[in-house]
């Protein structure tokens, strides 16, 4: 199994940027605007359309408030993936910063690169997007 592990800093409170990343529906509005085009809760799980057409179907697995993580699987979708568990955690930092840890696992091994460029892309817009909206708080 592959496994794609990214972490950035974000210029903005970690209470702040959990209320974004926990927001299963808008993700679309809150965390990667214009990478994700659209987000629709579907029951238990909701569909993600990214910008170059990919459509994925995720389900949460498990959403812990006190540790500000949550770990998610693709269930369905364009990518043919066999396995896809992915986890969003945000870490307490000096200074009221925050640390954003996103963690992937897929197979085959034959995604992990694709893999890897969606999450280096949206890492970067997360992470713009984030302070961006703490630098309009304050």
């Amino acid at each position: 199994m592959a496994t794609v592990h990214r972490e950035v800093p974000i210029d903005a409170g970690p209470e702040e940027v959990w209320a974004a990343i926990r927001d299963w529906g808008e993700v679309h509005h809150r965390l990667v605007p214009g990478y994700v085009v659209d987000t629709r809760v579907d029951g238990e799980a909701r569909v993600v359309m990214f910008t170059e057409g990919t459509v994925l179907r995720e389900v949460v697995v498990s959403l812990d408030d006190d540790a500000r993580r949550i770990a998610y699987a693709v269930v369905d979708g364009s990518l043919d993936v066999v396995h896809h568990h992915a986890s969003m955690q945000v870490f307490a930092e000096a200074g009221g910063r925050s640390r954003f840890v996103w963690i992937v696992d897929v197979l085959p091994h034959s995604l992990a690169e694709p893999i890897a460029a969606m999450v280096d892309e949206g890492i970067r817009v997360i992470q713009r997007t984030l302070e961006a909206a703490a630098a309009r708080v304050s």
